[in-house]
């Protein structure tokens, strides 16, 4: 499974949008994507769970190492200010390693 996707609720139990979790084989761990209008960030989603487009790029500045990214088409497009080993390359959004799905 490339892309868990979740519900998510507000307090009272409406639906607040959904989170979109995929495996960053540069980290070595989850990040994840808000689709919706009621959280912040947000990102739009292709649809597509197999080839995933998300739009904008993502970044996590406080991470350790850095991460910047486009994932489009089902693939990871790493930027050149990422802090780790894939910074500049293209690599296939590999599917969620089963310890860590949920």
């Amino acid at each position: 499974m490339k892309l868990q996707r979740f519900e998510r609720l507000t307090a009272d139990g409406r639906p607040d949008g959904e989170v979109y979790l995929f495996w960053c084989p540069g980290c070595k761990a989850r990040h994840a994507l808000n689709v919706g209008r009621q959280r912040r960030p947000v990102w739009t989603f292709s649809g597509d769970m197999e080839n995933p487009t998300f739009s904008p790029s993502l970044l996590y500045p406080d991470k350790t190492p850095r991460c910047h990214l486009f994932l489009r088409g089902g693939k990871l497009e790493f930027l050149s200010d990422c802090g780790h080993a894939l910074a500049g390359q293209t690599v296939d959004l590999p599917d969620i390693p089963d310890e860590y799905a949920m």
